[in-house]
């Protein structure tokens, strides 16, 4: 695996977490916090923009991002357009850092501990992107329950995964 195709997932997931947040009937259901959810969808796409942000982009990328944790779980209101704007943010600094990512580092120590551990900076790529699924997840799910829509917005496509191709038809004679 490439830092181009670990990027190529991440992106996926981020086009999805946009997709969930589209599909909210108003910025004000983004917010809402029902009972036994520790987070709203709000919350979430911060906390994910966020994460990619520092961990991708300033760590990896040398951006200068400076991360506000504690504001990514405090702030409410974020209209969508704003929290959409600031994916594609995480989405541009993914891609300006790991489309041209080198292998090697793939197999490299992570520049900083993370929760007081060492890791390989591809092991920790992907823990990234599992964790952008997991609060994908969670985002669907709020969706679901505030709007009372099941259906899905088609996240996690393996049509969207990087080298995915239709399979051509073989003519039989």
């Amino acid at each position: 695996m490439t830092g181009a195709e670990i990027g190529a997932i991440i992106s996926r997931e981020l086009r999805a977490l946009e997709r969930e947040l589209q599909a909210y009937g108003s910025d004000e259901q983004v917010w809402l916090q029902p009972a036994g959810l520790p987070n709203s969808a709000g919350t979430l796409a911060l906390h994910a923009a966020g994460n990619l942000l520092h961990f991708v982009g300033g760590v990896l990328g040398h951006t200068g991002y400076v991360r506000d944790r504690d504001g990514e779980f405090s702030t409410r209101g974020v209209s969508r357009r704003e929290l959409i704007a600031a994916i594609h943010r995480a989405d541009s600094a993914v891609s300006a850092v790991l489309d041209t990512f080198p292998s090697e580092r793939l197999q490299e120590p992570y520049p900083l501990p993370v929760a007081n551990r060492r890791q390989l900076t591809g092991a920790f790529l992907l823990h990234l992107a599992a964790h952008l699924a997991y609060h994908l997840g969670q985002v669907d799910f709020h969706r679901r329950i505030v709007t009372g829509d099941v259906a899905g917005v088609g996240a996690v496509s393996p049509a969207e995964l990087p080298g995915s191709a239709p399979i051509e038809s073989v003519a039989q004679g």
